[in-house]
């Protein structure tokens, strides 16, 4: 049984589906969190962030991701994680509300300005800080059980819950990400919170492609760099898949 809130929530997500679970210190990211969503966000000084893995047998199919029933099958899949993980992230902050904190939860997958191609907070900036894993050359949130082969979402919060530790980056000189990137989109700069994200990563060539794969394809989604990570290849190939 539980001893803590801070475990009753962490047993709250598992039960609901989540694999991960971490607290994070907002202290050191409020600056760049409140010029990307407002100043309101200043007075949440602690995120959660959970994740849910992805399903590997659809992961590892995405090297045929011009082929409409992997593309969809991976749009299903992102989807469905994706509503998992919002309906987490409002049950846990009611059971926050209820205790008598604060609690904003913030989606898995939520565009607020498409000129900058951002949302209202960052979920990989959360989990990256709450010690789940590190944000690699592809500027997604690597762990090293699942690699980046997992979704997230954030619930901020007052509530004065324990903090985790930010994980060293791990990545070295692998490049597999940028190199299998189509829309070239990675420079391969190595994640740095004091410099902008376009040092590391062109959104709007991402985008771009993205925009032409729906035309030709009718559906967005690549998922290379998700498929190609050396953690996530070996988080699979332990198991057998």
């Amino acid at each position: 049984m539980p001893t803590s809130f801070q475990e009753e929530l962490d047993k709250m997500a598992k039960d609901l589906g989540a694999d991960l679970f971490g607290v994070a210190d907002l202290s050191t990211a409020h600056d760049f969190m409140c010029n990307q969503g407002g100043e309101y966000l200043r007075k949440f000084p602690r995120a959660i962030s959970i994740g849910i893995r992805l399903m590997d047998a659809i992961v590892n199919e995405l090297p045929r991701h011009e082929e409409k029933p992997v593309i969809f099958a991976y749009r299903a899949l992102y989807n469905s994680v994706n509503s998992r993980l919002d309906h987490i992230g409002l049950l846990l902050s009611r059971r926050i509300q209820k205790e008598g904190y604060m609690a904003y939860p913030i989606p898995a997958s939520l565009v607020i300005d498409y000129d900058k191609l951002i949302g209202t907070v960052s979920n990989k900036l959360a989990a990256s800080l709450a010690g789940l894993g590190w944000i690699g050359k592809s500027c997604l949130l690597i762990t090293p059980e699942f690699g980046p082969r997992a979704r997230y979402a954030t619930v901020l919060t007052d509530a004065p819950l324990d903090v985790g530790a930010p994980m060293k980056v791990r990545c070295g000189d692998c490049r597999e990400c940028v190199d299998i990137c189509p829309a070239k989109a990675f420079t391969g700069a190595a994640f740095n919170p004091n410099e902008p994200r376009e040092v590391r990563f062109n959104a709007h060539a991402c985008h771009n492609y993205m925009r032409d794969r729906e035309r030709r394809l009718g559906e967005q989604l690549c998922g290379l760099c998700v498929y190609i990570c050396p953690y996530g290849r070996k988080s699979n190939a332990k198991k057998g898949v």
